[in-house]
């Protein structure tokens, strides 16, 4: 089964080519970049700092991105060279960002949670010749530089660990005027790692300069509204692709950031009142984080200018995501893609309550649906989710296998981000899980997403994971692995009741043939749940690791 793009969408897709008349122009949909909001709004906030207060203008982040970009010049770094930045979530995080956007250089965001020979592997993979961090991570940055050695230029923000020169001290040495030439820069995110060593996912330099703008903003100023007057909610690391991203744009369109240091559900909610927030993006294990806070504390605090509410990067349970649009009203906009870009589905509110469960129909690329062997499959039958464009637009930094691997078996324009799903027949894409997590038991596919769906919504799961355990007749059988809520007793009462909670809502093919506890599952602050930990536990793989 193949679906094209959404009709809708076509001009917004031509919207997105490089050749933009003056007209479009004037209209603003051709967004700029910080630069311009120096000169006509100086001391706006760029970024708010939701924790601490802090706010950095407009004056300030062009001024402070300049001087690190003049360091990098004078350090002999031109377009296509490699910058890493190892940092948490800090008010300066956007000033590396964007001077590496405003040179032409490559910038790789280095998870903060990893281990130091973690962040080495991937600031030598990428061939960094500059490394950004802080002293709040210094026990595990001051380890990098003799893993990585091939990154020479090392600054650390807020002291300096030795081995790193202080950064403050460097950048005040240099002008805060730009380059006299500003080709625009790319990012060179790495995927997880949940299957193995994280790859960069590499794309070309678009050739244009930083003032004719981020591709992505073409596509969020039309869609979603994010203009001059927004302000943009990012409760998200930065150092992933879709907080990283977002944030950039919003800047790029005049708008203003208010960066949590990391969520809370009730810091959040507070964040929206306070700052007047009126765009946001989530992923679904805040939403039920948020949900599961006592009603009246939940009730305590109002947004009214809270107009839209994006979330992606994982499926949201179909129950969870109806209690959202009960609490916030129709503001609820998804999209399901990857930081490849190889493709994106977008549904708004009322399509998805005219479609509950969907991610969209495709507004870039063409939509597949294949089975194992590459035929593609009728409507409403799951099978691998494939988008064809008409070239490769990205490719897996030094691992041609992987890229490979993406591809379709007779069509390599046709990639996959690894999900399986199935379309309707009006082209609206349904996830049901990805390929790796499936379960099979008797030659029976079980996917644990539905039944992670049904487990989340009960009052006292505070977390939930399935996986296939081994089971001599069957090969796999599915194991329900459940965080409890706060102050709940993880005994065998409990997953009796999970049992048959679960047979009342669940074909009985699906239900967990057992429960554990576990008083955290593995999750990134992404949101993102290391399910192979999990499962190697079970099948007697020892000492596997996040890398």
């Amino acid at each position: 089964m193949e679906f094209h793009e959404a009709r809708e969408f076509r001009e917004l897709r031509r919207l997105q080519e490089p050749d933009q008349s003056p007209k479009l122009v004037l209209q603003g949909v051709m967004p700029m970049y910080p630069g311009l909001y120096a000169k006509t709004t100086p001391d706006k906030a760029a970024v708010i700092s939701a924790g601490s207060g802090e706010e950095i203008s407009y004056a300030e982040l062009d001024a402070r991105s300049n001087r690190l970009a003049q360091l990098c010049w004078a350090e002999g770094m031109r377009p296509g060279d490699h910058m890493a930045v190892f940092l948490e979530n800090h008010p300066r995080y956007f000033e590396v960002v964007w001077a590496a956007m405003r040179s032409g250089l490559y910038l790789t965001t280095v998870n903060r949670y990893l281990t130091a020979e973690e962040a080495a592997y991937i600031v030598a993979d990428c061939g960094a010749r500059l490394l950004v961090s802080s002293h709040a991570l210094r026990d595990v940055a001051a380890r990098i530089p003799a893993l990585a050695p091939g990154c020479r230029h090392l600054l650390m923000m807020d002291g300096a660990a030795d081995g790193f020169d202080a950064y403050e001290q460097a950048v005040a040495e240099h002008k805060p005027e730009p380059l006299a030439e500003e080709p625009l820069g790319e990012l060179m995110l790495y995927s997880s790692g949940t299957t193995g060593r994280p790859k960069g996912i590499a794309r070309p330099l678009s050739g244009r300069k930083t003032a004719d703008g981020l591709t992505l903003n073409r596509m969020l100023g039309p869609l979603f509204g994010i203009d001059e007057s927004s302000v943009y909610l990012s409760p998200a690391p930065l150092y992933h692709s879709a907080p990283i991203g977002w944030t950039m744009a919003t800047q790029s369109l005049g708008g203003t950031v208010v960066m949590m240091e990391h969520f809370d559900a009730h810091a959040a909610l507070r964040a929206l009142e306070e700052h007047a927030i009126t765009h946001s993006q989530w992923v679904p294990t805040m939403f039920t984080r948020m949900l599961k806070l006592p009603a009246d504390e939940r009730e305590r605090f109002s947004f009214p200018q809270h107009r839209v509410a994006v979330h992606a990067a994982a499926p949201c349970p179909r129950a969870v995501k109806e209690q959202m649009f009960e609490w916030w009203g129709p503001i609820l906009h998804e999209y399901y893609g990857g930081t490849e870009l190889n493709g994106l589905t977008y549904i708004g509110p009322e399509e998805w309550l005219a479609h509950p469960g969907s991610v969209g129909r495709s507004t870039l690329g063409t939509l597949h649906i294949c089975n194992e062997e590459g035929a593609e499959l009728p409507t409403r039958e799951p099978g691998v989710v494939y988008f064809e464009r008409e070239r490769r637009v990205f490719e897996y930094h030094n691992d041609p296998e992987k890229t490979r691997s993406s591809e379709h078996s007779r069509h390599p324009t046709w990639t996959t981000l690894g999900d399986v799903g199935y379309l309707d027949e009006e082209g609206f894409l349904y996830l049901t899980d990805r390929i790796s997590f499936m379960i099979v038991s008797g030659g029976v596919n079980i996917y644990p997403q539905e039944i992670e769906d049904a487990l989340i919504v009960h009052p006292k799961v505070a977390d939930v994971a399935v996986v296939g355990v081994p089971n001599a007749e069957f090969g796999e059988e599915v194991k329900a692995v459940v965080q409890p809520m706060e102050g709940v007793d993880a005994g065998d009462a409990l997953a009796e009741e999970l049992m048959l909670y679960s047979r009342e809502h669940l074909a009985a093919f699906k239900c967990p043939r057992s429960i554990d506890f576990e008083s955290e599952l593995p999750r990134l602050p992404t949101g993102k749940l290391y399910k192979r930990l999990l499962k190697d536990r079970y099948w007697g793989k020892q000492g596997s690791r996040i890398v």
